[in-house]
């Protein structure tokens, strides 16, 4: 069976929810029969690589509030991760692009290592503060997960995955996502944002037991949130 899995590496709550689903899989009793795939979403597209501008700063300058309160909007996130397990540090990460992550993790997936470099990613844009638009980092981040520096390097310099990227992000437009994180269950169910582990494992069970011809919604978040209650969408999407 297949989960797929779109998201972004910018996104706070794409990690979150990739640990919940992880820890409902756990307890999943056909778990070695699963397949996971990571599909593509960028929740800006025209973001610097090379900005470095911190969270705060963007927060404050998106939505015209102060760094002080740009900090608080980030509190309440931070202890979502850390009730899952993760380590969030608001103060050291910065907005960057992500087209260059993803087109990474399309290299990974052939080598079989897509899952250690998706988590790499993650930890290290919202954990160590590194800027993973950066390709020099990207490539060390990805040896760091198993890959070869050199390879990355080399692949980042052309064009390749550019297409399957693309790709992906149109085909979750067509199915209907707005915002991530979004998974597509044996492409029966659909789940989106970081719902609990129970929600995860529910759905699991049912799409193991049963076969629908229609693409179900399960507690689909607040689709006008931004980052909040589990759910980011992209500036693109917003009225």
């Amino acid at each position: 069976m297949k989960v797929e899995i779109w998201s972004d590496y910018g996104c706070p709550f794409c990690y979150i929810g990739k640990k919940k689903f992880e820890l409902a899989l756990e307890r999943f009793a056909h778990k070695e029969q699963i397949e996971t795939v990571f599909r593509s979403f960028e929740l800006d597209p025209s973001a610097d690589p090379n900005s470095n501008v911190s969270t705060y700063h963007m927060l404050a300058a998106k939505y015209g509030m102060s760094l002080e309160k740009a900090k608080e909007t980030t509190v309440n996130v931070a202890e979502q991760a850390a009730a899952v397990g993760l380590t969030f540090n608001f103060d050291d990460t910065v907005t960057t692009n992500t087209f260059d992550a993803h087109r990474v993790v399309h290299l990974a997936a052939q080598h079989g290592k897509d899952k250690a470099v998706s988590e790499r990613l993650f930890k290290a844009h919202f954990t160590d503060g590194e800027n993973i638009g950066n390709r020099e980092r990207l490539a060390a981040l990805a040896a760091e997960a198993g890959l070869d520096a050199a390879a990355v390097t080399e692949m980042l310099e052309t064009d390749l995955f550019a297409d399957a990227v693309r790709g992906e992000e149109a085909e979750g437009s067509q199915i209907g996502i707005r915002g991530v994180p979004f998974y597509v269950v044996d492409r029966t169910y659909a789940i989106s944002g970081a719902q609990s582990p129970e929600v995860f494992l529910d759905t699991l069970n049912k799409a193991w037991s049963e076969k629908h011809p229609d693409l179900i919604q399960v507690n689909e978040g607040d689709s006008d949130a931004l980052c909040m209650d589990g759910y980011c969408i992209p500036d693109s999407k917003k009225s």
